[in-house]
């Protein structure tokens, strides 16, 4: 792997570090000949690997990113979803651009153009960082599989259910996309390129299939209840979730039934060297999270 930065060791930034991609990715760049410093909006309650540091940043107060991002070489952006992340990450590649740093990787998502969110959040920040005058990497993975997690209790439940259908979606292990990153971080011979991956999981599966996964693995019968969009947007919000909450779930079985994210890709396996996780894998290491086996 090529590193080259100012100075003798690279300085990489991770915004979003207590995010799922943005916690493997601070893992995986300890073991590598670089500085690692930690961005996040809250303070972090973990342990951090040996040797990062943690800044904290407020994008009420602009002036803490400069602060955060200067003599950073190169900075990976990831941003939670929420209303404010065209403004909050839009903000952070102004300041990254301001500050000198060489270049950024951006966690997007893989789609065509849409109105659903995030999707077009998505499209926004990618068409703003497309005018900066620095090197980027947009990463565009399909649907993380972690979203299987929303599943749990209702599985346990003997209450999951949703409006995909049959529909097939390619789930990527969020692993697999730090690794991916961290990639694209040490890369010192294109750093002033502009490019973009589209990251998949090995297969595309249905939410039924999915349902007969975990009928093998827990040893007992899983069922996927369909229901239409009424009555699923009444059951999201009687979890107790948030209307907004409820809309982003509601716009992903759309694509999910839609086959909207179903293709597969390479190339995960062409830049780790490994096959990428499969839902399988995701399923078996967090089995016991679904209810006890019969």
């Amino acid at each position: 792997m090529s590193v080259h930065a100012r100075g003798s060791r690279p300085r990489i930034a991770v915004a979003g570090a207590t995010g799922r991609v943005g916690a493997a990715l601070v893992a995986r760049l300890a073991e590598d000949p670089v500085d690692v410093v930690a961005l996040s909006r809250s303070p972090v309650s973990e342990k951090l690997p040996e040797g990062t540091q943690m800044i904290q940043v407020d994008f009420d107060a602009p002036a803490t990113l400069s602060t955060a991002l200067r003599g950073i070489d190169r900075l990976f952006v990831a941003h939670g979803t929420s209303d404010r992340q065209v403004e909050n990450e839009i903000a952070m590649i102004d300041a990254a651009v301001q500050a000198g740093v060489s270049h950024i990787v951006k966690l997007s998502a893989m789609g065509p153009p849409t109105r659903l969110h995030p999707f077009d959040w998505h499209m926004r920040i990618e068409a703003h960082l497309a005018q900066c005058d620095v090197g980027y990497t947009v990463l565009r993975p399909s649907c993380f599989v972690d979203v299987l997690a929303r599943a749990q209790a209702p599985v346990a439940a003997d209450a999951w259910g949703g409006t995909a259908e049959d529909g097939l979606v390619n789930l990527i292990d969020t692993r697999d996309v730090a690794d991916v990153a961290r990639v694209a971080l040490l890369d010192g011979e294109f750093v002033d390129a502009q490019r973009a991956y589209h990251l998949t999981g090995p297969f595309p599966v249905s939410m039924p299939g999915i349902a007969e996964e975990l009928t093998r693995l827990l040893g007992r019968q899983v069922g996927y209840t369909r229901r239409t969009r009424e009555e699923h947007r009444r059951v999201l919000l009687s979890y107790g979730v948030s209307e907004m909450v409820a809309d982003l779930l509601l716009g992903l079985d759309r694509i999910f039934r839609e086959g909207v994210l179903s293709e597969t890709t390479v190339t995960v396996p062409e830049l780790t060297g490994k096959e990428a996780r499969s839902p399988g894998d995701w399923l078996r290491d967090h089995r016991s999270d679904f209810g006890q086996a019969s």
